[in-house]
Formats: structure tokens, sequence, C-alpha cells
């Protein structure tokens, strides 16, 4: 068919197609037609045929995880490296949501108590680390494709990216299915499941579903928090709109845009400061007292005319001629926002239960970040504080699982700043890092459920144990836990033993506690290098596999940031402590036998699988670190 034949008399619209299939929809116009050049044939819209792709596509799934920042990311690699198939939906063209290349907050968690840090570990350090090897130059852009390849090298996982959660489709108390638009294909996907975990932030699906949520802060009295206002009201902490900006070696003029709001700084609170303003400030904030949802669209146009206003203010007021020659090198278009829906589990976590430090039986992970409660009004009420206290906790607190799943819609999970606590509550807990480890904790969960057939509220009225163990095996550290997994070897050995030690015990190494805490040494540390560790059995056993936990330092942070800080609290290198090759050996008939070798490692938790052996001892060689003089280890475990 020549060209101009395309346009066939009569059709209301006409696509060519190449090699690729036809598409249909059953939306289309019953005119519409298609012209598939390999069979030199024309077909309308809608009927389709054998073997093409619908736009309307249903699929199976044992856990589907909505939305692809630091919680989501973290419960959909842990359901799938736990067994279960497993889907990511995430509305953007990348991951990573606030700590994306679309808005570029820092990802931060605990970060300092006590002027120490108390990193967190699990999936959320190994993602930090990967970022350290494979983004040196600390590109927000990179780290979006460090995060998508952290995702997609997945065997078990399936990611879907620039597709909505739009609703659920209910069965009872039950979510039998997501709606999901993808808006670049013009798809809408079914995806079915047994177990949804709602990781959005703004939580659409689990709201479509009828969860029951909250909005807004509670007042004083019904939590008897101290810094809750005296009565509740409707207002949200609002969203940010960062920038950066580079110095360009000469003087460079700015002209505001159109739609700039003009700021002055006159009746500003003297806390509204403008420290390290060439790379954003973090108080160019908009919050609301009704429907933060809905005013988004009103609230980004809002905020992209503060922004304009605010640099305008620091490039031409006089007042910062250390800006001269400096111009914005990237201006955020997406606004990161700190609350919205909090939705209702089996507990509300409060103020006390972190100012208190309570303990949880069901406790699955940790936070510690400040009480942080913002300016209501953000940057509309200039003449308040931008953030009105910082309550700085002494040790970090515990976070239950029963804050993380719906109390009326039964297969329903989530994590991040949508789950069950209070505003007071969200203004510590908001934090990335801290959010990742509840995404862990019910990716987790869902494969619990998964396996055993059974919901949610179970895992925690049944087999909290259960999730803790697989928790505290995974790296996650939960405070006051012990690890004690009936399935470790190691437990049973009747001496662990290193070649050399500088500090700590091998003992020490089978106590259930992997990080230095409370004031306790629980690592075994070798005089020098190469070293070894070794564990004997009295009675041989069977062995497949060695698991181990090295030392990354979770004392210093090593989290991207816009100023790369280097110093005894931020490390912008893979930490010089970690161990970098080693090789595991066993005794099989008084011989000793290779059991594998790792000359490149990369994670805290070590893993070493092979094929099962019967031993009496097994010994770890230890070559190199990434720059420490001594190898530090936190635990080791065996398993058949």
């Amino acid at each position: 068919m020549k060209r101009r034949d395309f346009f066939r008399k009569g059709a209301t619209a006409a696509i060519a197609v190449g090699a690729i299939p036809m598409i249909a929809t059953s939306c289309a116009s019953t005119n519409d037609m298609v012209y598939d050049r390999k069979n030199d044939k024309w077909y309308h819209l809608g009927t389709g045929k054998t073997g093409t792709n619908s736009r309307k596509k249903t699929d199976e799934y044992d856990v589907a995880v909505i939305g692809g920042g630091a919680a989501g990311i973290c419960a959909a690699v842990a359901a799938a490296r736990n067994g279960s198939k497993t889907v990511l939906v995430q509305d953007r063209p990348v991951l990573g949501g606030n700590a994306s290349s679309e808005m570029r907050v820092h990802l931060n968690g605990v970060n300092n108590i006590k002027g120490k840090a108390e990193r967190e570990t699990g999936i959320i350090e190994e993602i930090l680390l990967h970022n350290r090897f494979d983004n040196e130059q600390e590109a927000f852009p990179v780290f979006d494709h460090v995060l998508y390849d952290f995702v997609v090298r997945e065997p078990n996982l399936t990611l879907m990216l620039n597709t909505q959660a739009v609703e659920a489709v209910m069965d009872g108390d039950k979510i039998k299915s997501a709606m999901c638009w993808q808006a670049t294909t013009e798809t809408m996907f079914t995806i079915n499941s047994p177990i949804f975990i709602d990781c959005s932030g703004d939580g659409l699906l689990a709201a479509t579903s009828g969860a029951e949520y909250r909005t807004g802060r509670e007042g004083k009295a019904e939590f008897n928090e101290k810094y809750a206002p005296d009565e509740a009201d409707g207002w949200q902490m609002g969203a940010t709109l960062l920038m950066s900006s580079k110095d360009m070696g000469k003087p460079m003029k700015y002209s505001p845009p159109s739609y700039a709001i003009k700021y002055t700084h006159e009746g500003g609170h003297k806390r509204r400061k403008f420290a390290g303003f060439h790379e954003g400030i973090w108080w160019i904030e908009v919050g609301s007292k009704d429907d933060i949802i809905a005013e988004a669209e009103e609230n980004r146009h809002k905020l992209m005319g503060y922004l304009h206003g605010v640099w305008d203010y620091i490039k031409n007021s006089g007042k910062f001629p250390e800006a001269e020659n400096l111009a914005l090198d990237w201006v955020g278009s997406l606004p990161g926002r700190r609350e919205s829906r909090r939705f209702i589990g089996d507990h509300i976590l409060s103020e006390k239960d972190m100012t208190e430090h309570k303990h949880f039986e069901d406790a699955i992970g940790f936070g510690g970040w400040s009480l942080d409660e913002h300016n209501p009004g953000g940057i509309e009420n200039i003449s308040e504080p931008p953030s009105y206290f910082h309550y700085h906790f002494k040790e970090v607190y515990q976070f239950p699982f029963r804050s993380l799943y719906s109390k009326n819609v039964s297969n329903l999970m989530f994590a991040g700043r949508n789950v069950s606590q209070t505003h007071i509550a969200l203004s510590s807990s908001r934090i990335m890092a801290t959010c990742a480890l509840q995404g862990q904790a019910v990716g987790t969960a869902a494969t619990i459920c998964s396996k055993r057939n059974i919901l949610p509220r179970e895992v925690a009225q049944k087999h909290i144990n259960e999730l803790q163990e697989q928790l505290l095996r995974d790296d996650v550290f939960i405070p006051k836990r012990n690890a004690n997994d009936p399935k470790d070897l190691a437990k049973k050995a009747s001496t662990i033993f290193g070649s050399s030690t500088s500090s700590g015990d091998a003992k020490k190494l089978i106590n259930g506690i992997s990080r230095d805490i409370y004031g306790e040494i629980n690592h075994w540390q070798s005089e020098g290098l190469s070293a070894e560790i070794q564990a004997e059995w009295e009675s041989p056993i069977y062995l497949s596999s060695i698991e181990i936990k090295c030392d990354t330092n979770v004392k210093r942070n090593i989290m991207m940031r816009k100023d790369s800080k280097n110093d005894d609290l931020y490390g912008n290198s893979v930490p010089k402590e970690m161990l970098k090759s080693l090789s595991f050996e066993a005794r099989v008939r008084g011989n000793w036998v290779s059991l594998g070798k790792i000359t490149d490692n990369r994670t805290r938790l070590i893993k070493m699988k092979f094929d099962s052996v019967k031993t009496s001892a097994i010994r770890v060689k230890m070559m190199e670190t990434y720059g420490a003089e001594n190898v530090k280890l936190f635990e080791i475990r065996c398993y058949a």
C-alpha cells in the first residue's frame, strides 16, 4: 500500500503499525481503523485479533505494593526476597518518592542520638551502600537509576512505573483487586492479590477501599500529648519545593517569572534563616487546614511562586552579596509532601509511646528523628518560626506492627507517612529511613500471610515472633529485642574463636545483638588482617549456608546529601570498615574444603550458600576491608 493511501476514507482515525502487534481497546470507536503493515490488512480497533495485546489486562500476584518511595521499595523487595511473587506500582517515572530527582529530599533517618548516629540497617542500608558504589558523584538523577537497578534485579519482583492505583475493588472487608491506570501505555490493569500494601503516602487505594483514616491535628486531651494543640484542628504539615544553584564564576542576573510571589522577609521570624540557601530552603512550605490533597495543584502553583520570590530576594535585595555569581541550576516542579491521610490500625502510635519509650511486644523497627512540628501555615505565616520545636530523643524508640495494618480492611497493610499514628507522632516517624523499616516489616509480614494463608492481624496476634526473627535475620535492628532463631546452628556451636582479638569477644557473635548499643560491646574485632573466625561443633552437622554481619559503622550516616558532608557524623563514600574480601571453609572428615569466596562484597549482611555438607567446623577467612586496618563482625549464623 502506498503512503498516500494510508488514511482511508470514512475512518475516524488511523494508526500505522509495523512489526508491533495491533493494539485493541474496547473503548475505541467502531470506526477507528488500524493498518497492520506486516500483514497488509486493516482492522477495527476494539475487535482485535488472536494474539494481540489488549489495553485492559489482569495480573495475579501474591503481594501488591502501591508506591515506590523508600517504604514501598523496601516492602516490595522484602516480599520478593522472602518468596512472594510481588508487584510494585509507582505513579511516577522514577522511584524514590521524596528522595528522587524530582524532589531531592535527603533520605534522613535517626541520624543523631547524643551526637552519634544509630543508622538503620536492613534493605534501606543496602540501598544507600549500593548508591555509594554506583553514584560516587552523588547525582540525584543517577540515584533514580540506582534505585531502578536495585528493584528490577529482583527475580520475584515486577515493577510498573507511570502507573497509579486509582480504585480498590472490594469483596466484603477485603480488597479483591486494585484498578491501576498506566498513563504511558493507556492501559487499565486489574491487579489481583490476597495482600495489598499501600506505601503511596496519600493512600488513594486504601481510601477507596473504605479503610478508616484521620487527617489534621489531634487535641492534647485525646492522647494526652504535650506538644499537640489545645483543640483538634484540620492543619496538616505542608509540602516543600526545593531548588539548587550553581556558581558560574561571574556575576549572574536574575529576573523572576510572572508568577513569582514577592518576598521581603519583613515581619519574618528570626528563625527563618537562609543558611545553605544555595541548596534549597526547606521552609518554602505550604500547609493546609482542609483537604491538602484536593489543594495540591493550587499549592504547587503557590510554591513555585514563593520559591522564585525568595530567590529574587536572595539575588536582588542586596543582602546576600555571596549570591552574586549564583544561578539556578535546578528548580523542583513537584513538591515533597509531609502529611495527608493517616490510616487507622489496631494501635495508633502517639507522642508518649515515643517519649516514654514504650515497649511493644510487636516491635518491628525503630525511630529517633526529633518530634518536629512545623508551622502549619508554612511560608504564608512568616511571623511564626518555620518549625515550632524539636524534642530530641536520648535513645531510639520502638515502632509496633499493629500500626501497620488496617483496622477495618482485613488484607490491607501500609508503610510510610500514612500509617496509624497521631499528627505529633508523624512529626518524627515520617522520616524516610524510618518509613523504610516499616516497609521491610510489612513486606516480610506479607510473605508470612501468603505462606500461611492468613491475614495481617493474625500475624500480630499469633506469628509476631516469626516476623521479628525474620527481620532480625535480615539485618533489621529492633531495640531491646535479641535474635533467638532456633534454626541458627551457630548458637549450638561448642566454641567460637578468632585468630586474633583487639576488642570484643568472638562469643558475642551469637548473642543476638547485631550492633554496639546502650554502652555495650556486641562485636569481635581482629588485630590486623588477614584474620579468621572459627566455629566448632562437638558432633558433625549438616550446613548449606553461612551468614555474617560485618561493620559498616552505623554511628555515621551514608545518605546522599547536597552538600556532600564528610565528617564524624556523615560519610560521602563507602564505609572503610566494611569487609571487602573473604572466603568460607568447612572441615569435612578432618580436611578443610572451600565453600566459596567473595572478593567485592557490597553489603553488611553477607550470605554464602553452598551444597549441603556434613561438617564439624567452619572457618571464615577475612582478607581485606575498604580501608580499615582491622575487621569487625557483629554476628555469625549457620543454617542447614
